[in-house]
This record gives structure tokens, C-alpha cells and sequence, in this order.
């Protein structure tokens, strides 16, 4: 719990584990005194966060003649000499701006491990923080590993001289994850989910473990980005033979950019992509409900969504062209790929083999809903693409079967739940939800060679179990309508073309048919065209014939 600041002139009083707000203007060191440290207090680390601004710690007033970090989420560790009780570290701002943050200072006894104590980095001999790098793809962590614990004054132990059980070979590294409330960027929401997994005891209790690391293993850890959704990382070292613990320096990210003025963290999604998702949000509703009932357009829809998806991800995979390019024209090939679809029915008039690309529309969600459960997050299926791939594919040839048996109510359930969660994408290009990575994560993996070894975790909160509901009210009562209204009716429209044949071949062979002694339309064109251009001769007189 945050406590008020104690300020004497250009000075911060820290009270152990305790959360201060402190505010640093430009120009300007504040010096963080710690006193009335206990004496089994071995170390003690200061963290301090801000939620976009970098801020520098240091060991001393002037942070270029000393060890110091820059960063929004920073963190100094000191170790304490006997009889030593009181302790200062200085925080500043590194640019031309007053930059705003909170802090604390937490001690640890010579048992618990020493977070970074066997870092490799030159920047700083004990390093206790979480780095966090991002993309759209992934988010990155690492840090340094830890060392065991020492009284005061005593040497360090070797980092690397053994990996006999008495040395740090024998720590594991808990990784935590705690994601900020869902369209949220405010500070206060940051700091408060700073202070609940600050540190041991808050990482276990609020945060999510996601996996354990070994000593052996290397010190990172990947994770699936969610631009705009704020996620605090923390990693607790632990001793098992001490039964002791502590806490690296947690790591914010909102895997977004809150300097970018085009597209940062409050302008989120581009203005194609919006564009792109409300039209198919609107042809996902009318599908929905009518997409059995008007089969050639429910044909283009689904021809157009497996098009346009098949050739974004091979023009990103295999150009460098902008995002609004690469969409352009993988609209214009979905486009050309609806009307195939639709021409090939018109044509050939096989509805089973049309039913057979829309069921694998419904196996492609159908599998991708299946990889994103904790399902997807087995290390068997995390680390191989092979088996991925292979059970994705399995899952998604393996719905399209039963439409064998049942063509039309299988029609009509892919109608329901594919126009549904079209429905959904739409909403999430204007309100996140966490549904719209049910889709997202297959396309990151196949964008993105190192997406198998990402954690696809994401937030579940209210505003999903909303969108849930929708999904399920809007998919059950499209199919519900579709099966109620088309149950009186032929299974599939008959095609257009075949019934044309059928309707040639009967004016021809029918002589009692009206039609069968209608000139063709060919040769009524001829005859007009003769009319217009010859000359009429003048009519003599006509005598009425007598009967």
C-alpha cells in the first residue's frame, strides 16, 4: 500500500516495504534514504516503475561517475557491510520531462538468493531486473541469474566454478504473469498491479505461474504480445535446501507504444483494419441468419474469408510490402476467390464439394478454438510445429466429415457459428477482447517462425464472458431460425446453369411447349436487325381473303 512521501529538501524517506509516489522533475537527483535497516537485513533492492517515462537510478548523485540503470521499470540492489543501518540511492530523469513514479525498498536475509548476483551484463555487477523486448508477435523477458545467499561482509559464493548441489545450480526461477483490467491504460491501474505482485508473497498470491525455469535452462521466457493490454512480469527465485525466496524487479509492458502519435497505445488498430472488420462483421450477421437461405452468397463469403486469409499470410510471409498494401490485395484475391467458389456451383452444380470447403471454414475455427485453450500451451504442441500443425490439421479435416451425412444442417451450423464470430471480430477492432487471439495465434504462427515457443496465454475478464454470451446467443439463434425456416424446403438450391440445360433440352424435345415454337434469341436478333435496315416496299391493295 502506498504510503505519503517523506521529503527533506531534495530527499525521499523509503520505509521498508513500503510503496512510495515520487515525482522527479527535470534537472533534478532525489536521493532515496533508507534508515533503521535491521541488522539480519543482508541486501536490500529499490525498485522504482513509472508507466511510460524512463527514470535512472544510481548508486550516486551523478549517475555517469557510477554503476546505473535507465528504464521505465528499474531496480538497484545493495548489499550491506556489518553494523551498516542506513543506506542511500539516488533516482533522477534522464530526459526534459518531470517523470512520476512509485517505489519501494524491500529487505532480504542472508538465506534468501540474490537476484542477478550472477550477471553476465558489464552495465551492472548485480542485476535484479525483468527486460522486456516486444513486437507484434511476442514479448520477450529475461534476467540475470541469481546466486545464493551471504551474511554480511562474506564473500560471495563462485557462480560458475561447480554445479555440485551447494552451489546456484540447485535455484529454480518461478515465472509470474498478472494482466492490468482490460482496456485500461490509467496509472493508478499500473501502480496497484505493481504493488500486489511487487514482491514474494504478491507474486504467489495475485500473479499466474507459468512455468518453472532451471538453473541450466537459459534465463528467458517468450510470451504472446496483446497490444493495449497492460501485463506485469515477475520472477521469484527460490532455495529450496533454505526453503528461502525473493523477487527480481518486476516488468510492465503494454506491448504498444505510448509515444506514437499514428498508431500507440490509445490510437490502437489501424483505420483499413476497422474498415476491413465492420464490413465483415455486417456480411457475418446476414450470413448468420440467412446464409443457407441465400446459398450463392454465403458461397462468396466463405470463399472470399479463405482467400483473403490464405494470401495475407503468403504476401506477409514472402514480401515486404505495407500492411494496408499486403491487406488491399489480399481483399482483391479474396474477392476473385468468392466469385470462383460461387461460379464453380453455378457451373458444375456440385453442392457437396462447395459444403466441403465451408465445413472446413467451421474445422478451421472449430481447431483453432481447441489450440486456444490450455490445451495449446502443452509443451508438445508449444515446442514442435510438426505436432501443431498436425493435430490442427487433423481437427480441421475432421469436421468437414460430418457434412457428409448431414449436408444441410451442418450448412447452417457453419453459417451460425462462423457469421457469429465474425460478428465478434468486428466489435474487438473497436473494444479489445481476448476472443479475437482464438484466430489471431494461427495467424501469428504462421507469420512468425519463433511463435512456437511463445506462451499464448490471455486475459479471461468480464467484458470476454460478455462476448462469449454473444457469440453463443447469436450462432444458436442463426441456426435455430435457419433450421425452423428451411425445414419445408429442398435441401440446396438447385444450380443455375444445370436447370438452364435441363430447360433447353425440354424446349427442344416438347413440341406441345409454347416456347418450342419461339424463335431462339439469336435468331430474333438477326430478324430485327434485317428489319431496321431494309427498305420497305410500298404495299399494294389487299383484298380480304373469303373463307
Amino acid at each position: 500500500r502506498a504510503s505519503q512521501v517523506l521529503w527533506l529538501e531534495d530527499r525521499v524517506i523509503f520505509l521498508l516495504g513500503t510503496f512510495q509516489n515520487v515525482s522527479v522533475s527535470r534537472n533534478e537527483t532525489v536521493q532515496a534514504v533508507v534508515s533503521r535497516i535491521p541488522a539480519d537485513v543482508a541486501y536490500v533492492t529499490l525498485q522504482f516503475h513509472t508507466q511510460h517515462r524512463n527514470a535512472t537510478l544510481s548508486y550516486s548523485r551523478m549517475p555517469g561517475l557510477g554503476p546505473s540503470l535507465t528504464a521505465v521499470d528499474s531496480g538497484l540492489l545493495s548489499a550491506l557491510v556489518p553494523s551498516q543501518a542506513t543506506l542511500s540511492l539516488f533516482m533522477s530523469s534522464p530526459d526534459e520531462d518531470t517523470v512520476a513514479g512509485t517505489g519501494v525498498v524491500l529487505p532480504y536475509s542472508s538465506t534468501d538468493p540474490v537476484p542477478g548476483a550472477c550477471n553476465a551484463e558489464v552495465n551492472l555487477d548485480i542485476d535484479p531486473n525483468v527486460y522486456i523486448l516486444y513486437n507484434l508477435y511476442e514479448t520477450t523477458i529475461r534476467f540475470a541469474p541469481a546466486n545464493l545467499g551471504y551474511e554480511r561482509g562474506g564473500t560471495p559464493p563462485a557462480c560458475d566454478t561447480s554445479t555440485e548441489p551447494d552451489t546456484r545450480w540447485r535455484l529454480r526461477y518461478d515465472v509470474y504473469q498478472y494482466f492490468l483490467p482490460e482496456n485500461d491504460l490509467s496509472e493508478s491501474s499500473l501502480f496497484a498491479a505493481i504493488q500486489a505482485v511487487a514482491d514474494v508473497q504478491g507474486a504467489m498470491k495475485n500473479g499466474k505461474r507459468v512455468m518453472t525455469l532451471l538453473a541450466s535452462d537459459a534465463s528467458t521466457a517468450g510470451f504472446n504480445s496483446i497490444p493495449g493490454q497492460g501485463v506485469v512480469y515477475s520472477v521469484v527465485v527460490r532455495d529450496s535446501l533454505r526453503n528461502a525466496s525473493a523477487s527480481y524487479v518486476p516488468a510492465h509492458t503494454y506491448a504498444c507504444s505510448f509515444a506514437s502519435t499514428l498508431d500507440g497505445c490509445h490510437t490502437l488498430g489501424k483505420i483499413s483494419t476497422k474498415i476491413f472488420f465492420t464490413i465483415a462483421g455486417l456480411a457475418g450477421l446476414f450470413v448468420c441468419f440467412f446464409g443457407h437461405r441465400f446459398f450463392k452468397c454465403e458461397l462468396f463469403c466463405m470463399g472470399f474469408s479463405f482467400a483473403t486469409f490464405f494470401f495475407f499470410v503468403l504476401i506477409t510471409r514472402t514480401t515486404d510490402l505495407d500492411y494496408d498494401i499486403c491487406l488491399a490485395v489480399s481483399v482483391v484475391i479474396g474477392v476473385a476467390g468468392g466469385v470462383i467458389l460461387v461460379m464453380s456451383w453455378w457451373r458444375f452444380g456440385s453442392v457437396m464439394a462447395c459444403v466441403v470447403v465451408v465445413g472446413l471454414m467451421l474445422g478451421f475455427l472449430v481447431a483453432s478454438t481447441v489450440l486456444f485453450t490450455p490445451l495449446g500451451d502443452l509443451n508438445v504442441l508449444r515446442r514442435s510445429d510438426a505436432v501443431f500443425w498436425s493435430t490442427f490439421c487433423c481437427i480441421m479435416v475432421t469436421v468437414p466429415l460430418f457434412f457428409v451425412r448431414w449436408p444441410r444442417e451442418g450448412n447452417i451450423v457453419t453459417c451460425g457459428a462462423v457469421g457469429a464470430y465474425a460478428v465478434i471480430l468486428a466489435v474487438n477492432a473497436y473494444i479489445y477482447t481476448s476472443l479475437s487471439f482464438i484466430t489471431l495465434n494461427i495467424l501469428k504462427r504462421f507469420l512468425n517462425d519463433y511463435f512456437s515457443a511463445v506462451f499464448t496465454d490471455v486475459p479471461f475478464q468480464s467484458a470476454d464472458y460478455v462476448m462469449i454470451t454473444v457469440w453463443v446467443v447469436l450462432g444458436v439463434s442463426g441456426v435455430v431460425l435457419q433450421l425452423y425456416r428451411e425445414r419445408t424446403r429442398p435441401f440446396f438450391p438447385p444450380s443455375p446453369y444445370l436447370m438452364w440445360l435441363q430447360e433447353r433440352e425440354r424446349r427442344k424435345t416438347n413440341v406441345l411447349d409454347p416456347s418450342y415454337h419461339f424463335p431462339p434469341l439469336r435468331n430474333r436478333l438477326l430478324a430485327r436487325a434485317r428489319q431496321l435496315t431494309r427498305r420497305m416496299e410500298p404495299a399494294g391493295e389487299h383484298t380480304p381473303l373469303l373463307l
